[in-house]
């Protein structure tokens, strides 16, 4: 198994998974730079996930299927959420849902609404295939943040990122922008005595000032560093009680009080 990470337009990654010389690649909002990198060492695509229906997650996938077309390859397969935006779908997948990328390989689908009503996400947990277990995220958690809420509510965001929570500590985040330092910048704003997070503002910079990715994290790194995460925590109660006068009761409250100062920061 080879794991590809390809940037995109101003902060995007495009995912790229790879066996034999077969991928799959998540959300491609752009074709030209998946193309190139098929093309330069020979890979045929295999199929497509995808984890919601924005443009930059979608825009490349017509693109894509004519280039595997052209160059006489076999069928792709093509998955994703029902939507209307999503019409290229061969398959439509729901949550629990198993998608075998390769013999013994199997992505379990979550459903995680938030960022959008129809958002899944992609997990490949531990396995022969696999040493290392990966959550392909798309919008929904971010290093050190998490997706708009453009549909869903702040407690559909709320569960989803507790479904990620639930998930092996060394389990790799791979979302779909690069945010981190501005996500970091925020996070500080609320726990600026987090050591943890303290340190990864460090970590993070050194690797942007290179111009490396800061992505894939960790869910154990998240669970210490991401205000979002963190909203059961009663520190981050007492925080959102002193920046609304609204009476806060539960943790999805505490989450729709730091969004919503995260929308203007």
């Amino acid at each position: 198994m080879q794991f590809k990470q390809i940037p995109a337009f101003n902060d995007n990654y495009l995912w790229v998974i790879i066996q034999n010389q077969e991928a799959w690649v998540v959300d491609p909002g752009d074709a030209n730079p998946i193309i190139q990198f098929f093309e330069k060492d020979h890979i045929a695509l295999k199929g497509i996930l995808i984890t919601h229906h924005h443009m930059d997650h979608i825009g490349g996938v017509s693109q894509l299927l004519e280039w595997a077309k052209k160059s006489n390859q076999q069928s792709v397969t093509s998955v994703g959420p029902l939507h209307p935006a999503i019409t290229f779908l061969d398959r439509v997948i729901e949550d629990q849902d198993d998608v075998e990328l390769f013999p013994e390989v199997i992505a379990k689908v979550l459903a995680v609404p938030g960022h959008t009503l129809s958002h899944v996400a992609y997990y490949l947990p531990h396995s022969k295939s696999m040493s290392t277990p990966r959550l392909y995220c798309g919008d929904t958690l971010f290093a050190t943040g998490c997706g708009r809420l453009f549909e869903g509510s702040a407690n559909d965001m709320y569960q989803s990122l507790q479904k990620f929570a639930q998930l092996p500590e060394a389990t790799l985040v791979c979302c779909a922008h690069e945010y981190t330092l501005s996500n970091i910048k925020f996070a500080l704003t609320i726990e600026q005595n987090n050591t943890d997070l303290i340190e990864w503002s460090k970590q993070a910079n050194e690797l942007r000032n290179t111009n490396t990715p800061t992505v894939p994290t960790t869910i154990g790194l998240e669970k210490k560093v991401n205000p979002f995460m963190r909203c059961d925590l009663p520190s981050m109660m007492n925080f959102a009680r002193q920046v609304t006068p609204a009476k806060l009761n539960t943790s999805s409250e505490v989450l729709a009080v730091i969004r919503k100062m995260k929308d203007s920061f």
